[in-house]
């Protein structure tokens, strides 16, 4: 759990009969992570036969998504299947191509309807504005010498259209008189038709359009639109309910197609990356450690005459080629959502999931501590994580509950209840809660003191991960210069001893770690001038140990922009010592913060404890739980994103995806 799985590269020879059978095994269990043939600077020799039936196919899958689409079903493949070899295209092409035509016919008749029945009601549309007018305007179109425009124009608009018209013959008529949008109809000769189109756009007039195949006035059109539209919606009706039979019937034989056809699809895809020589195949990948045994036995039950070479792969060194297999748990899946957003762990690279497992949650209730809401929380995190409600937020679930738990917890240490605290609970609750340790509102100070002292211990444990790491992977330069190493590590010591135990130890605020560390006998400014210097050349350094060049550019512009550099990169790791630390009391603030928020609603509620009362307290504990909720955890990632993950993870690693032919329901 602490660390990705240990893998080790696979390569084989096979010839070229068993090249099927091979490829079932390596797909089918979902262990065998596949590295192009390129890897091994293979060239396939001659035309290769699987490019083009892998993208035949692929073809024929989607084809048969689209049948399934339109005859609304949904993809799902075998629980349980057994994966047979490739299927022949010529015999599952012409089962598709009948399926196909039979669901075409229906389905291009209910496209054809649907785009009838829209085109009906946007004429409806547009003729409700003059559905009173009794005119029968639709002749108007069959006049050789007039131009007709009926249209709807902004009331503001009407006098600059008359203006327009002025110097054209034309009758202008208002055939509904609106305060917004008027209906006007627009008679002139055809001779002058451009003039009167320029000035109705001008004015913004909207055209209506009558329908050419209906005739008589709007009032008589709109009565025989309605009869249409609703015969449209009838045949509608009838043709989903045919394609609806139709998969009905062709379910299983759909579901089969497309499982049949997947695999093949999946199976053509891998073996167009497959080093090919004459007579044999080449093939080489990762797989987890633990499965190399189990996967040997089935390569050697495919085919007697396979050749096997295997390479564990230490964790130690830089390994940006190895890919990554986490370990999957799903109680800690959100947690390894969080993680991944940030990025995805180097080979060698310690998983921070169970770290964040545990400080998430620790950090969210301390700032959010409250034990009435925190367990609402609770009950919503378990009800949305076993799709009860809330089924689309399925994937936070869990967090929610982890969340709401430890705010639950730490609502019991600070005594507060649904905002409730003190005084307030046996006044209106009726029963005595203490706080089992202090409550923010009482005790600010020590609150944002203990807060920081948090962030010391959080910190601290950041270096000593980032110098594990950096151990594991024998990156002497980085632990011993690097922005995490053993330098800046004793500078942030020093930085706490000199800063928060003498500067600021004389306040509420001083943190106790570093008044601890500050009454060790040591010569701290000392110390943290030495160890200044040493951050203040940590690049130098790092390229003398790893024997680069020590100073970019020469003379005394290169020696110049040095000491510049060194110098910024001091006052940049100070700045950084600094927010980061003082980062942290943001935890204590949001604590106080919660309680006063309480206190806000309690002020709107009143002090009698009637109906009006209550319901303000319940909407003000839902808002809440919902505004000030997701605010905490905004700032929970923010914390561990820039303060407490930057210290040791550095992420880029190569996501572990083996060859699977199972389902994705299945995989889940």
């Amino acid at each position: 759990m602490l660390f990705p799985k240990q893998m080790s590269e696979v390569e084989l020879i096979m010839p070229s009969k068993d090249l099927v059978a091979v490829t079932r095994t390596l797909s089918g269990y979902g262990v065998f992570h596949q590295v192009d043939s390129a890897y091994l600077g293979l060239e396939s020799l001659g035309p290769n036969a699987w490019q083009d039936k892998a993208g035949a196919y692929s073809a024929l899958e989607r084809r048969i998504q689209a049948i399934m689409q339109n005859v609304g079903l949904q993809e799902e493949y075998p629980a349980k299947a057994e994966i047979e070899s490739v299927v022949d295209m010529d015999a599952v092409r012409p089962e598709v191509d009948r399926i196909e035509e039979e669901v075409k016919e229906v389905s291009d008749q209910l496209s054809g309807e649907r785009k009838r029945l829209e085109l009906l009601e946007s004429q409806l549309r547009q003729l409700e504005p003059i559905a009173d007018v009794d005119v029968e305007v639709g002749m108007l179109k069959k006049s050789s010498f007039m131009h007709s425009i009926l249209g709807v124009v902004p009331s503001a608009n009407i006098s600059r259209l008359r203006t327009s018209l002025l110097r054209v013959p034309h009758v202008f008529f208002i055939l509904r008189e609106d305060a917004q949008k008027p209906v006007v109809w627009i008679l002139g000769p055809r001779s002058n038709s451009d003039v009167l189109e320029r000035a109705a756009k001008s004015a913004y007039l909207n055209p209506l359009s009558l329908p050419d195949e209906f005739s008589g006035t709007p009032e008589q059109i709109t009565a025989m639109l309605r009869k249409e539209i609703e015969s449209a919606k009838q045949k509608i009706s009838v043709f989903e309910a045919d394609l609806a039979r139709l998969g009905g019937s062709y379910k299983s034989e759909l579901q089969k197609l497309l499982w049949d056809v997947h695999i093949s699809r999946v199976m053509a895809d891998a073996i167009v990356r497959f080093g090919q020589l004459r007579h044999t195949y080449v093939v080489v990948g990762w797989v987890p450690t633990a499965d190399l045994e189990d996967l040997t036995s089935r390569l050697k039950e495919a085919s007697r005459e396979i050749l096997i070479e295997t390479m564990a792969t230490s964790r130690s060194g830089h390994h940006a080629q190895v890919p990554v297999a986490l370990t999957q748990n799903k109680w800690l899946k959100p947690i390894q959502m969080l993680v991944g957003t940030y990025g995805h762990p180097s080979y060698g690279e310690l998983d921070p999931t169970l770290l964040m497992a545990f400080t998430f949650p620790l950090l969210y209730g301390a700032m959010f501590g409250d034990l009435g809401q925190g367990l609402v929380m609770l009950v919503l995190g378990v009800l949305m994580h076993n799709k009860i409600i809330m089924k689309s937020m399925q994937s936070l679930g869990l967090l929610i509950a982890y969340c709401g738990f430890s705010a639950a917890v730490f609502g019991y240490l600070y005594g507060s209840i649904f905002g409730f605290e003190g005084h307030l609970i046996e006044e209106y609750l009726h029963f005595h809660f203490e706080p089992s340790w202090l409550s923010p509102m009482h005790d600010i100070l020590s609150v944002l003191s203990i807060a920081i002292d948090a962030g010391i211990v959080i910190l601290t444990l950041g270096f000593l991960l980032g110098m594990f790491n950096n151990i594991r992977s024998r990156d002497w330069a980085h632990l011993l210069f690097g922005h995490s190493g053993v330098a800046a590590f004793l500078f942030y010591i020093c930085f706490l001893a000199v800063v928060f135990g003498g500067f600021f130890g004389s306040t509420a605020l001083a943190p106790k770690i570093a008044l601890a560390i500050y009454s060790l006998p040591l010569p701290f400014s000392t110390l943290m001038i030495v160890f200044g210097v040493l951050v203040m050349l940590s690049g130098f350094l790092r390229n003398m140990v790893e024997g680069h060049t020590l100073i970019e550019g020469k003379g005394v512009g290169g020696f110049a922009m040095f000491l510049v550099q060194s110098v910024m990169d001091l006052v940049e790791t100070l700045i950084s010592m600094l927010s980061n630390t003082l980062s942290f009391i943001r935890v204590g603030a949001f604590a106080v913060a919660h309680g006063g928020l309480s206190l806000a609603i309690f002020a709107l509620a009143g002090e009698e404890p009637d109906a009006g009362f209550w319901i303000t307290i319940v909407i003000g504990n839902l808002f809440i739980i919902g505004f000030e909720g997701l605010i905490v955890g905004i700032q929970t990632m923010r914390l561990h994103y820039y303060e407490i993950l930057g210290k040791f993870f550095h992420g880029g690693g190569m996501q572990f995806e083996p060859l699977n032919l199972k389902s994705a329901q299945e995989k889940t």
